[in-house]
């Protein structure tokens, strides 16, 4: 019997998107029961789709993530699918004319223990010269163990490990986690016989300098698999070492020189001249032979390692701070259930903050505000607020100014389901006042729906804590006032309200 598939394409809209399409569409063999297209733009406008082949005969959707990093996006694929396998591809990839039969193959001959069948990706040399910098950082994907541009995932596997794990918000790691957790799950993987191009990006080194952000993601990945991650991935050895003692030389030198202490700047410039010499020579000795590429080289050496390093430490204090909030470290991309429910935070998610407002006239709601509400009444949800408003507590206003401030919100936006207010101060250590529970929980027995049911959107940490409290499922929308912290803390974020519907919904642009 052949396997079913659905095929999930997160794409940040590349035009060999198109390519892809054109092959998976032409190639010979079981078709998909689905193609799931993710459109993970930042701040995705509605009104202008992505630009897809016509013609293709295949079931093709087209949904919306919100710019959240390719682990959310094939999650919201995946929560799409109804096929026994998920296959995913990246938009940068193109499969070989005999994908299809040979995916179908490859499914058919795994044991029930083997949860996933990886794709060889071919990554091709440049022709008539030798790689840049940058295209070498891509070739190596043709030697990397386990990534997920060509890989098929049996779907109960991926809902009982709880997807793949959104903390990772870049193209880095969010594959090695995965496989990870696979194998701490006891199941198996294997390499199948279907290949697929990947296509050779241009770039120049100075991407190298924005890729260190990864350094952090290593933390999170030890964080949570333990100090033998490198080993039990089979990763090769980092440069870390290396930029942390040229980093720290170079420290030193700068002290020293600040403070006129000569000797000790000769000392410790010495040897952080010979390490990013060392460095510079094992990057120039593989490939960048013109002028322009070696200056380009030279002067990323000079950067990277304290680039390196930065990102290594932001990693600790992003760990550091997980570590305090345990269910967020222990925390997974849940299986969702069907949202039937959306709470909204009010000032500065639903309307823009005015401190001590208690004028209506002063109600003005955010960007995206009117079209994602309307987005979630017409799909059927229950929609609530949930808002502190410590001014009654604080004397600024009263708990009818509120009502009327409420109003005019239902004037601009239209019916909600209930407003819930907590009146007191932080002061008052009240159940209601987010970060607490209480109004949540209020509003879920008043909506008659599930936490599982429910999400929850604000622009604050405590609005997370406060849903996490209550079971529920938070979605971050940072504004202004949002502290970084806060950003890095939340398991989802999302650009604007309207990303944050679409999310909430699993719909499609």
């Amino acid at each position: 019997m052949t396997p079913r598939y659905d095929v999930v394409i997160p794409t940040i809209g590349r035009p060999s998107l198109a390519t892809l399409l054109r092959a998976l569409a032409s190639a010979p063999g079981p078709a998909p029961d689905a193609v799931i297209v993710v459109d993970d733009r930042p701040r995705v406008e509605l009104t202008r789709p992505l630009t897809l082949p016509e013609g293709l005969e295949l079931p093709v959707c087209v949904l919306a993530s919100g710019g959240c990093g390719p682990a959310t996006a094939r999650n919201v694929g995946a929560l799409r699918t109804s096929a026994d396998w998920i296959a995913f591809l990246d938009d940068d990839v193109v499969p070989d004319p005999e994908w299809r039969e040979r995916l179908a193959y490859d499914l058919s001959e795994l044991s029930a223990a083997t949860a996933a069948s990886l794709g060889r990706v071919r990554v091709p040399q440049p022709v008539g010269r030798r790689p840049t910098d940058h295209e070498r950082s891509v070739l190596r994907l043709g030697r990397a163990r386990w990534i997920l541009a060509d890989a098929a995932i049996r779907r109960d596997a991926w809902a009982a490990l709880g997807g793949f794990d959104e903390r990772f918000r870049h193209a880095y790691r969010e594959d090695t986690d995965f496989a990870l957790r696979l194998r701490e799950a006891g199941l198996r993987s294997a390499v199948g016989s279907r290949t697929s191009t990947h296509l050779l990006r241009p770039g120049t080194s100075w991407a190298r300098v924005r890729a260190q952000r990864g350094n952090a993601d290593d933390v999170l990945l030890e964080a949570l698999h333990g100090h033998d991650w490198r080993r039990k991935a089979g990763e090769t050895a980092t440069w870390l070492p290396v930029h942390a003692a040229s980093t720290l030389a170079l420290g030193l030198a700068g002290a020293g020189a600040s403070t006129a202490a000569l000797p000790v700047a000769l000392l410790t410039a010495a040897p952080w001249a010979a390490l990013t010499a060392a460095f510079f020579a094992a990057r120039a000795r593989q490939g960048p032979t013109q002028p322009a590429e070696l200056a380009a080289l030279a002067g990323t050496s000079l950067l990277i390692p304290p680039a390196a390093v930065a990102y290594h430490l932001a990693g600790r204090v992003r760990v550091a701070r997980l570590r305090r909030h345990h269910a967020l470290l222990a925390w997974r991309p849940p299986r969702r259930t069907v949202v039937r429910a959306v709470l909204f935070d009010r000032d500065g998610t639903l309307i823009r903050d005015v401190p001590g407002n208690r004028d209506p006239e002063r109600v003005r709601p955010t960007r995206c505000a009117a079209r994602a509400v309307a987005r979630l009444r017409a799909a059927g949800m229950r929609l609530a607020v949930v808002t502190n408003q410590a001014g009654v507590a604080e004397g600024a206003f009263t708990p009818l100014d509120v009502e009327r401030v409420n109003a005019r919100v239902e004037g601009l936006l239209g019916p909600f389901d209930g407003f819930f207010v907590c009146p007191h101060a932080a002061s008052d250590h009240c159940a209601c006042r987010k970060p607490a529970p209480g109004l949540i929980q209020e509003a879920l027995r008043k909506l008659e729906v599930r936490p599982e049911e429910c999400v929850l959107v604000g622009d604050t940490g405590a609005d997370v804590a406060a849903a996490f409290a209550a079971g529920v499922r938070p979605i971050l929308v940072p504004n202004r006032a949002t502290r970084s912290s806060e950003v890095h803390d939340a398991p989802e974020v999302a650009r604007d309200l309207d990303c944050a519907a679409l999310r909430a919904l699993g719909v499609g642009a």
